[in-house]
């Protein structure tokens, strides 16, 4: 039990530093079969990407510029662990803008596409009306610039996090998903999905347990303040797993997040600390989103346990948030009568599904 604890605490460290007819669409779509959907276009009247909060680190010393090969860096600066953000905006915009944290591992290329190569969700709610927003956070894709040393692991992990994602077990070499899963398995997705993993330039840890979550928290409120000085409006904070962690704290910094919605977090935070207080202080309204394989996952898979004992921590902020006033829900998805969803649940062959879920939280609660 000890050993599960600890293992508990560590990919926490990770992941928070991480209705349809759901059943007709596994039936109807076989493994190695994309789902073909004719969309109308998307016409997007802005498009760009800028740098967000981070620092600047400057050595001692004159620089010389008739020297500027000198090795020690005598005199220069460099402008690191800030946020790398690429947004679209709409034609057709009405709702509030989103901005989306990818987790562990991740860059913003989560949220941008699926392993089968099917519509992202950023496409998704810049069809229902919201800009969007795509981070990269500190340390991470493309915004890698570090103020501390980190060290990139040439381990082969690639089955570790194919596991603690809850999407199967790999068996003889090969990916064998949950029963009803909406994991799209062909042997080409399943390459897609490996090879969206990144490295974070800052860790050393490949448990992401030197993740720097208050680094995080001060470049997606940076990022949260430009959006309100380019629209105008708050945000609705989307969060994923590892990103869960500096979603709260980002409160802290900033008055200008609308809502969150938590996809996975690795866990939600206690009524006595900070970042509670700062989320129940500013009322945000809150939703977590948690897919299958929890309740009646294989035991025999240390998962399983970790990921009802971080699902719990929700649970518990829920009732303390909304016992203060606050307005907060987990959402359960098989209990929604969503099915047959992973870690990854806005790449699944039923994003979409779970996209018009969110928006109509959005609509009912986010003002």
């Amino acid at each position: 039990m000890n050993s599960l604890r600890n293992k508990i605490v560590a990919f926490s460290l990770v992941t928070m530093m991480a209705v349809g007819n759901i059943g007709a669409i596994n039936a109807q779509t076989s493994a190695n079969t994309k789902l073909k959907i004719k969309k109308e276009s998307l016409t997007i009247v802005d498009q760009g990407m800028f740098s967000a909060g981070g620092i600047v680190v400057k050595s001692e010393g004159e620089f010389d510029p008739k020297n500027q090969w000198e090795e020690s860096g005598k005199g220069q600066t460099k402008h690191a662990d800030h946020a790398n953000v690429f947004y679209q905006i709409p034609k057709d915009e009405k709702g509030l803008p989103m901005v989306f944290l990818h987790g562990y591992g991740q860059s913003r290329m989560s949220w941008m596409t699926t392993p089968d190569g099917r519509e992202g969700w950023s496409d998704m709610f810049l069809r229902k009306g919201h800009s969007v927003f795509l981070i990269d956070e500190p340390r991470r894709g493309e915004a890698g610039q570090t103020s501390v040393v980190g060290q990139i692991s040439d381990k082969t992990l690639d089955q570790r996090w194919y596991t603690q994602f809850r999407i199967g077990k790999w068996v003889n070499g090969k990916s064998v998903p949950n029963k009803g899963s909406q994991f799209a398995n062909d042997d080409k997705s399943v390459d897609q999905f490996f090879r969206q993993m990144t490295p974070d330039t800052g860790m050393k840890s490949d448990m992401g347990a030197d993740f720097d979550k208050e680094v995080v928290a001060k470049a997606v409120a940076a990022t949260i303040d430009e959006v309100f000085e380019k629209t105008g409006k708050k945000s609705i904070l989307v969060t994923h797993s590892q990103g869960g962690g500096p979603g709260w704290t980002a409160t802290k910094y900033t008055d200008k997040i609308a809502a969150i919605v938590a996809i996975e977090p690795g866990g939600a935070p206690g009524k006595e600390t900070d970042d509670f207080k700062s989320v129940i202080n500013r009322k945000i309204p809150v939703a977590f989103y948690f897919g299958d394989y929890i309740d009646y996952g294989d035991p025999s898979i240390q998962a399983t346990g970790m990921w009802k004992a971080m699902r719990e921590t929700t649970y518990q902020f829920t009732k303390d948030y909304n016992a203060q006033g606050g307005k907060s829900i987990v959402y359960d998805l098989p209990k929604e009568g969503i099915n047959g969803n992973d870690h990854f649940m806005f790449q699944n062959l039923n994003n979409g599904v779970i996209a018009d879920h969110i928006e109509k939280w959005i609509v009912e609660n986010v003002k």
